[in-house]
């Protein structure tokens, strides 16, 4: 019993670092002067234009899908650097890459970057309210992953990266590839919608 109550203890210090992670990516952001909400001064589920202000600025939108995904895919490293550590450990881990990148996306440097280098002329970062889901819906991803099938998993990514790459012109990979080498092909492509 006293193995079981380590163990129990042990997971309530990660789930608590996790919150103390998202809170100090919170606190980060509005100390980098990022609003809190939607300049528009009401929040929506999902926000279902791309090429719209209020974009980055809700609950949700098209590059949730893309957020789950680094869920999936932050397990499968955990699960591969961090065999056998308590599953907790491991998201603390993700969630620390997580909040990372989503403190370095709304930074002037990556701004502007997606800015000149992509179809998105008119980001201007996200609101903390969407940089904050967008981190809650990694956890949802790492967390499905965790007792999902490998095969299900796969096949979601691929589904969601299909989807949305056919439905907005853009997804993670399209993403990750127009910060790091843009390519005039895939930008006059993503720019014919």
């Amino acid at each position: 019993m006293p193995q079981v109550e380590a163990r129990s203890r042990s997971a309530s210090y990660w789930i608590v670092a996790c919150l103390a992670v998202l809170i100090a990516q919170i606190v980060a952001e509005y100390m980098m002067g990022r609003v809190p909400i939607c300049t528009c001064g009401y929040i929506k589920l999902f926000e279902p234009v791309v090429n719209s202000s209020g974009n980055s600025q809700h609950l949700a939108d098209w590059y949730t899908p893309s957020h789950i995904i680094h869920g999936f895919l932050f397990f499968g490293l955990t699960h591969l650097l961090m065999r056998g550590r308590p599953l907790s450990m491991r998201l603390f881990f993700a969630m620390l890459i997580e909040s990372g990148w989503e403190l370095l996306e709304n930074s002037p440097i990556i701004i502007n970057r997606y800015r000149t280098a992509t179809i998105s002329l008119d980001y201007y970062g996200d609101s903390i309210l969407n940089s904050a889901m967008d981190t809650v819906f990694m956890v949802l991803g790492f967390l499905f992953a965790s007792r999902a099938p490998v095969a299900l998993t796969v096949a979601i990514a691929i589904f969601f990266e299909l989807f949305t790459g056919w439905l907005i012109r853009d997804n993670l990979t399209l993403n990750v590839i127009m910060l790091v080498w843009p390519l005039d092909a895939i930008k006059a492509w993503q720019s014919a919608l």
